[in-house]
């Protein structure tokens, strides 16, 4: 009888006019965007007393998203609006040693789960990014086809696009003047990669809506490499790769002159003149060793300075860690730095403007069983968007 009465429950849950949207939840989309936890009663966790009011989730249940965020099909629907969106880009065919980033944005969102555990509140920013002005979405992934480079870099700069061209959720934008094109307040995009292939259409869709941008590059390797020295360039789609596409946005007019920088970098080269080529291309370089003398605020310093007060991109590539915190990743160099420092760099960036972000090299297939990498991943965004929700994109 308990059976029945639960099938009858469900079927006129379905049948009742409503669209469902969950186990639990049927009716509008801004109810199922809204609910708090898997069940309609108020349970335990859900009334503990805290700041926020909720606390202590059992993370470990329900569908996988960044840090347990909403979900909504943003690229299939323009119906929701948000301030940030997290957006997977599942692409690796890009690589030149191991494969498999394109399950990054799976094993990111997976390691995030605990983020807000116990609400979500970053001590050493003074701000809850799950719980601030911002409306922040997890918007799934751009379909990506692994069977046509050229077509795939398509698609994620039509997705990136689609979404960072759109009317931000924040009320208080409405009327203001912005940084974009046509003096417009955008909402901004975190990208989970994918191999840093992905970086090229992504600055393609910033220039389309700010124009050229400041990028902080923190990595191991440079990246801007000439294709012929990186790859050999047989055909014109085998010369972009993950260790080329500064090199193509530099020539295609995607970077602001020289106001760029790597940081973490200790990868061999081919020889001196690729530390030329990458001055020409427009960056400055910051090795991984220098934390030894000069310690994070040192290299915080030397960002700052470097992109001044305009716009910036940040592109993180996990490998900037030392594998022995996240050994998940296609090409790993040792003698990296520790999440901790990373993590107090990113920090260290509060203020700056920015535009957009993303994460890649995050390769699940080669990380412990306790998920090392895809939680230091998810951690570094984590402080990401709390210094997004710190520092709106300033008025002009």
């Amino acid at each position: 009888m308990f059976t029945r009465t639960l099938l009858f429950t469900a079927l006129v849950g379905l049948g009742g006019g409503g669209v469902a949207w969950g186990h639990e939840h049927s009716g509008s989309l801004q109810e199922h965007l809204g609910a708090q936890g898997p069940h309609r009663e108020r349970l335990w966790y859900n009334v503990l007393p805290g700041d926020g009011g909720t606390q202590a989730d059992s993370v470990f249940s329900g569908i996988s998203t960044f840090g347990r965020l909403p979900y909504f099909p943003c690229l299939s629907s323009d119906k929701e609006k948000f301030d940030i969106a997290f957006l997977g880009a599942p692409f690796d065919t890009g690589t030149s040693y191991r494969p498999g980033a394109r399950f990054g944005p799976s094993g990111i969102r997976q390691g995030s789960r605990r983020l807000n555990l116990y609400g979500g509140y970053n001590t050493l920013l003074s701000v809850n990014p799950f719980n601030s002005w911002a409306r922040v979405l997890d918007c799934g992934d751009i379909p990506v086809t692994s069977y046509d480079n050229a077509y795939a870099i398509k698609q994620i700069e039509q997705g990136h696009y689609s979404l960072l061209s759109r009317t931000p959720a924040y009320e208080a934008d409405e009327g203001r003047k912005g940084p974009a094109k046509g003096g417009k307040v955008l909402p901004r995009i975190i990208t989970l990669g994918g191999d840093h292939t992905i970086v090229l259409p992504i600055l393609r869709s910033v220039k389309r809506a700010y124009g050229p941008v400041s990028v902080i590059h923190f990595d191991s390797h440079l990246d801007t490499w000439v294709p012929k020295v990186f790859g050999g360039a047989p055909t014109e789609q085998a010369s972009v790769n993950h260790g080329t596409y500064f090199w193509h946005a530099y020539k295609e007019g995607l970077l602001k002159n020289n106001t760029n920088i790597h940081a973490g970098i200790r990868t061999t080269l081919s020889g001196p003149s690729d530390y030329e080529n990458d001055a020409v291309v427009g960056f400055n370089l910051i090795e991984a060793h220098e934390i030894d003398e000069i310690g994070v605020g040192g290299i915080v310093k030397k960002i700052r300075e470097r992109v001044g007060e305009g716009l910036v991109y940040l592109s993180i590539d996990i490998d900037s860690l030392d594998p022995a915190f996240a050994p998940a990743t296609g090409t790993p160099e040792t003698g990296g730095w520790s999440t901790r420092e990373l993590r107090a760099i990113i920090r260290g960036l509060d203020g700056l403007q920015l535009v957009g972000a993303d994460i890649v090299e995050v390769a699940p297939a080669y990380d412990t069983n306790a998920e090392l990498t895809t939680m230091a991943a998810a951690d570094v965004l984590f402080e990401v968007m709390s210094v997004m929700v710190k520092t709106p994109l300033k008025s002009v």
